[in-house]
């Protein structure tokens, strides 16, 4: 596996976690019908930074451009999918800003953080064991060399030195919290 694929897969770690934290809030909501908003806000301003702006930021930016370049298909296969998957996900965390929206509506909550959880959990096994591993075969070396200082320039003008540090003490607290 590449540096630049590893990195990938290693925010996929990060959100994996952070979908175990969603399961238990939402189960709380589900049992308490509520749920901290300001906890909620907090977690869904992580899935929109991290995994939204930052991550998939580094794929549709850089990643999936390079794959194209290099003879892979944009539509019609792995690429689209992903990218289809993508624009669902923004739905989904849309649905789930809404559902906050005044008196928090703690079923339409539920319903868009669990099928956003399905969909991610579907979404990140499917890159790492075919996207990622397909990166790795039709890209050279340099290339995926020139495609990981990409990734650093990324996070640091889209989320900033230090940023990635600070979400991942998010998660912990909310972790803590949740567990």
């Amino acid at each position: 596996m590449s540096q630049a694929t590893n990195d990938l897969v290693h925010e996929h770690d990060a959100i994996i976690s952070a979908l175990y934290i969603l399961d238990r809030m939402i189960d709380g909501a589900e049992i308490e019908n509520e749920i901290d908003p300001e906890d909620m806000t907090t977690f869904i301003d992580f899935l929109k930074e991290f995994a939204d702006k930052c991550h998939h930021g580094k794929e549709e930016g850089v990643l999936f451009p390079a794959m194209v370049a290099a003879g892979v298909a944009e539509s019609g296969g792995p690429i689209g999918v992903m990218l289809k998957e993508h624009t669902e996900g923004r739905r989904l965390i849309q649905e789930m800003t809404l559902s906050m929206t005044g008196e928090t509506d703690v079923e339409r909550l539920s319903k868009a953080a669990r099928d956003y959880a399905i969909l991610l959990r579907g979404h990140i096994q499917k890159e790492n064991t075919v996207l990622f591993p397909m990166a790795d075969r039709v890209l050279d070396d340099k290339k995926l060399t020139e495609i990981y200082q990409a990734f650093v320039d990324h996070e640091e003008k889209v989320i900033g030195h230090g940023r990635h540090k600070e979400l991942h003490a998010i998660l912990e607290r909310l972790n803590e919290k949740y567990s």
